[in-house]
């Protein structure tokens, strides 16, 4: 399998170093992506909508070439809801869509539009503005690291609307949502109960939780066990 990786908001390829070895060691490909904007602190994200980015993933998968469906589409955090907008492009190519830690939002949603913006960018926030839950496992030397690495978000990505392809076959990709921070009895509470940001999972024809838990980043805290579920995921 053909393995699109997504990182979430800051973040770039390399955000999944050390997820990749298991994947590959697997027999499967990693193509982890930076997204336009996130390439340096210095580039232009004045101009960075979210259709950028979701183009940019779409231009990826097609740049693997072949007719066959055999991408699996990883997402994490902010990255899910962006994923989730390709498959609505190429459901012909995507075999699975992973959402590592967040799941695909409904046409017009936005992933985090009460993150503070300035001058058109959304920078890391201060580590004490995160929910405890977010920094589990993360050590003072991984969160250095972090902010180290660190490119502020295009603010349009942040808090824009997420358009979705006319096209109900995006519903009929198998899901599967990697749990780190909630449980399945958690998010199928939220389904049940109505709440507007989980609407589109309870949409799905086929869809998943499995179970990691840690804090938000398990590419950090925990990228062997993440690298050989995405494995054994891309294995059925």
């Amino acid at each position: 399998m053909q393995m699109v990786l997504v990182p979430g908001f800051w973040l770039g390829a390399d955000a999944w170093r050390e997820v990749i070895p298991a994947i590959e060691s697997a027999g499967h490909t990693a193509h982890p992506l930076t997204l336009p904007g996130l390439e340096s602190r210095d580039a232009d994200r004045s101009r960075i909508r979210v259709r950028d980015h979701v183009d940019a993933i779409v231009r990826a998968i097609d740049d693997l070439g072949g007719d066959e469906r055999d991408v699996v589409l990883v997402g994490h955090s902010g990255g899910g809801p962006l994923a989730y907008a390709a498959t609505a492009e190429r459901p012909d190519r995507v075999v699975r869509t992973v959402y590592v830690d967040s799941w695909p939002l409904g046409p017009g949603g936005s992933v985090a539009p009460d993150l503070p913006a300035a001058d058109g960018q959304v920078e890391l926030p201060d580590w004490e503005d995160f929910e405890d839950a977010d920094l589990i496992d993360l050590t003072d030397e991984q969160r250095d690291e972090f902010r180290r690495i660190a490119v502020p978000e295009p603010a349009d990505v942040v808090a824009g609307p997420i358009e979705l392809a006319d096209d109900s076959r995006r519903r009929a990709v198998p899901a599967t949502i990697v749990a780190c921070e909630f449980t399945p009895a958690d998010l199928r509470s939220w389904i049940d109960g109505g709440e507007p940001a989980v609407a589109e999972v309870g949409r799905l024809e086929h869809w998943d939780v499995v179970e990691l838990p840690t804090g938000h980043w398990p590419m950090f805290t925990r990228p062997s066990e993440l690298g050989a579920l995405l494995a054994e995921l891309a294995d059925r």
